[in-house]
């Protein structure tokens, strides 16, 4: 096994190997022609990726400032963030994989290092890894068909094409439900068979309790019976509109799990590993509960680990990953099999940085076909921002503020509600904002906008709600992404507290938001059924074209109290 030792040396190696920012080779956008070399290991190899949302271009991605752990979860991956998270997993500041995995000088970092991700680039590292581990299996954790204009106008089918491209064998799902039940039968029935298994043992039929898709494969590699067992997210109903998938249930099923896993293993699985979308917490605490996995390769967190946790249970020890977001990121995962058990594992979290690899011609051709239709659309020229507009974090980014800002102007309304979205890519000061950027931010099939009337007794039930789906102690209660995004209310949070208690001090316009006095709201995203309005897209471009240029500007964050020193914000924040 490898321990956190030896993933230091390697971090070590890497980063003397010609990473650091002030390397002239790396400030010409080359690294060593060993960058990406992996040396062959075991018998069994395994990669991952995850939440691309769609993102089939290179992109930037600012990982976030805020992701406040609470109850055991203080100081543990993955709420550990800057100058913490390097110093935890032993990164050198300054080099490539400090700009990968923190925040810290994103913007200069990001013009030194060029942009991340893209499917041609992916197929080629792909490729390249398969090259050097024949049989390996492609693993992709979901959130794969949302969150770009053309996987939106084209039902995701521009993502089913590249994902069997790119040569995808096993997935599960959680924004795919979002397109409907319907479609996502049709994709797995249809375009998937014959070369991707879609996977979810906690799917099931509301009426006789019946598997929707197949709980799980076993695929033989290098003469290895390896088990790949699906986790869908289990909250989508909740976090989801319920009506585009009517007659499913979802959950955790902690138990089911365990069977499921006893199942693989006397049909003669040597290797069990979990393909999920529980979030990182959910995962941690279901490997201390659940037996026999091997590992959880998790997603729905968007969060860069680059070394696995490594769980203790009743019968044994699981490793815990988690490979980041929109196509950033390839975890590779070797084991050593041998007498019909692991003995050995390494684990590498490769970071994708586009300029360092060629692009695939066939991959490239593909994308280029998928947006021809829609080009003349994408790239209209909305405004110019003057600051980095980036979403990700626990309460605020300045992408959410430019859409609050743009429903209040635009609604007419006192305050304003935005998801706690964790996808949506980042732009520089200086870039266009082109509806292709702000589709990013806002491609979703149920956009609709709304302007109600809530008494400030309301405003605040939902916004405790909420933060309870972030900062319940129990991870299994963690509903959603992160905290609902606030426009023109200032409020304090203690995350600590308990529900009903961790708001307080709401205020608006220097006044104290009254329980009794109606406030208008406007918010977008309506998970009921039946709720129309004008797309968010179409209010926030009316309000760009408008203003033309995205001044910096003040960011509506809370005042955060009675968490401490907590690794999982900035100190400068706190």
């Amino acid at each position: 096994m490898m321990n956190r030792r030896e993933f230091l040396q390697i971090l070590a190696v890497a980063a003397a190997s010609g990473m650091a920012i002030d390397n002239k080779q790396a400030l010409a956008g080359n690294a060593p022609s060993s960058f990406y070399d992996l040396p062959k290991f075991g018998n069994v190899s395994l990669m991952h990726m995850t939440d691309c949302h769609a993102q089939l271009l290179p992109i930037y991605f600012r990982e976030p400032d805020v992701n406040i752990g609470v109850g055991t979860a203080v100081g543990q991956p993955p709420h550990l963030v800057g100058e913490y998270f390097l110093k935890h997993y032993g990164i050198r500041p300054g080099t490539r994989e400090a700009h990968a995995f923190t925040y810290l000088d994103f913007a200069a970092a990001a013009r030194t290092y060029g942009k991340v991700g893209g499917f041609s680039h992916l197929k080629t590292l792909v490729d390249k890894v398969r090259a050097s581990r024949p049989g390996s299996l492609l693993l992709d954790g979901g959130d794969t068909w949302q969150g770009s204009a053309t996987s939106l106008w084209t039902k995701g089918q521009d993502m089913v094409d590249a994902a069997k491209l790119l040569g995808v064998n096993v997935m599960t799902g959680h924004w795919e439900f979002t397109y409907g039940a319907e479609r996502v039968k049709h994709v797995v029935d249809n375009d998937f068979k014959g070369h991707i298994d879609f996977v979810a043992q906690n799917i099931k039929t509301n009426d006789f309790g019946d598997q929707v898709f197949k709980p799980y494969v076993i695929k033989t590699m290098n003469g290895v019976q390896v088990a790949i067992i699906g986790q869908a997210f289990p909250y989508t109903p909740i976090a989801n509109p319920r009506y585009m998938v009517p007659d499913w249930s979802f959950g955790i099923n902690d138990d089911d799990m365990q069977k499921i896993v006893n199942e693989t293993r006397a049909k003669g699985a040597q290797v069990v590993v979990v393909l999920s979308h529980n979030g990182m917490d959910v995962d941690l605490k279901m490997a201390s509960r659940v037996t026999g996995i091997d590992a959880i390769f998790g997603g729905h967190t968007h969060d860069g680990i680059p070394f696995p946790s490594q769980v203790k249970n009743a019968k044994g020890t699981t490793l815990v990953t988690n490979a980041g977001s929109n196509g950033k990121f390839l975890g590779v995962m070797d084991f050593d099999v041998k007498n019909g058990k692991i003995a050995g594992w390494k684990y590498r979290l490769l970071p994708v940085f586009s300029n360092l690899i060629e692009p695939d011609a066939k991959m490239d051709a593909l994308i280029k076909k998928v947006r021809a239709p829609y080009i003349a659309k994408l790239d209209e020229k909305l405004a110019v921002t003057e600051e980095l507009l980036y979403r990700r974090g626990n309460f605020n980014g300045t992408f959410d503020q430019l859409i609050l800002d743009a429903l209040m102007t635009v609604k007419g309304s006192d305050a304003a509600f935005s998801p706690g979205f964790r996808w949506g890519t980042t732009l520089l000061s200086g870039d266009i904002i082109t509806m292709d950027h702000l589709m990013d931010q806002t491609a979703i099939t149920y956009p609709s906008t709304t302007l109600n009337e809530m008494t400030g007794a309301t405003i605040k039930s939902i916004m405790e709600d909420v933060c309870d789906n972030l900062f319940n102690a129990d991870p299994y209660y963690q509903q959603g992404g992160d905290m609902v995004r606030v426009g023109g209310i200032q409020y304090t949070v203690a995350p600590n507290n308990k529900i009903g208690n961790r708001i307080s001090n709401m205020t608006l316009k220097g006044k104290p938001v009254m329980a009794n006095k109606k406030y208008k709201v406007a918010g977008w995203a309506p998970v009921g059924e039946g709720v129309s309005g004008t797309p968010i897209w179409d209010v926030v471009a009316e309000y760009l074209r408008d203003i033309k240029v995205v001044k910096p500007r003040t960011l509506n964050e809370p005042k955060i109290v009675g968490i401490g020193k907590n690794p999982g914000i900035a100190p400068n924040l706190i």
